[in-house]
């Protein structure tokens, strides 16, 4: 399958694409570095701006992509045009170009504002940018899509276990993170869903089988 991976260069983004290559996907990943990221036959890089007009991302983003995952990221710096405008442009174009699978990746809750009570004063924006994406992509979009909402990313090994659809926020290391990513790629079963996570004890393959 042709793969757009928008943010590829970010944590979860390089590993999604490093795991999604070993599929054999044919990944297009985008990032602003002008370095290549990967040298595999199947993967090709363009720099999307985020920030750009949506006529400009629609020039940029190939006709032929099958399905979209969309795990940029502005770490709090730019999270108007980037987290929220900038997500929304691209399930615009994705719609255009009928490209109809769409994944998103959130953050734990971000559509469950009643969970938010306890969060730092320095999140909140954060999740007002995502709520609001998420919910643009629920409610304003004929896409298939299923969004990720983990929890705390950690840089650790991967436990290939994780719990999903959870009452209260825990930790993730990215490498589930982004095996869960991949897992839903072709997993239709979660089509049109939010599904929570965080580590646990069951394989990712059976937990998504529940969902």
């Amino acid at each position: 399958m042709k793969v757009l991976v928008i943010g590829a260069s970010g944590r979860v983004g390089n590993s999604l694409t490093e795991k999604l290559l070993a599929q054999d996907h044919h990944v297009v990943g985008t990032t602003r570095k002008d370095e290549k990221l990967f040298e595999a036959e199947n993967y090709s890089q363009i720099a999307l701006d985020l920030s750009s007009s949506k006529s400009d991302m629609e020039k940029q983003i190939p006709n032929d992509v099958e399905a979209i995952f969309f795990v940029s990221g502005s770490r709090g710096e730019d999270l108007l045009q980037t987290d929220l405008h900038g997500a929304i442009k691209t399930m615009e174009v994705a719609e255009k170009k009928n490209i109809k699978r769409y994944i998103m990746l959130s953050t734990v809750f971000a559509t469950d504002t009643d969970k938010w009570e306890q969060l730092p004063k320095d999140m909140i924006d954060y999740y007002v940018s995502k709520h609001y994406a998420d919910k643009w992509l629920m409610k304003n979009t004929s896409l298939d899509y299923t969004i990720l909402q983990p929890s705390a990313l950690k840089d650790e090994e991967g436990t290939g276990k994780i719990e999903v659809d959870i009452e209260k926020a825990g930790e993730n290391p990215i490498e589930d993170v982004a095996d869960t990513l991949v897992g839903l790629l072709d997993n239709y079963s979660t089509s049109n869903k939010v599904i929570t996570m965080q580590s646990g004890s069951k394989k990712i393959k059976e937990a998504l089988a529940e969902v």
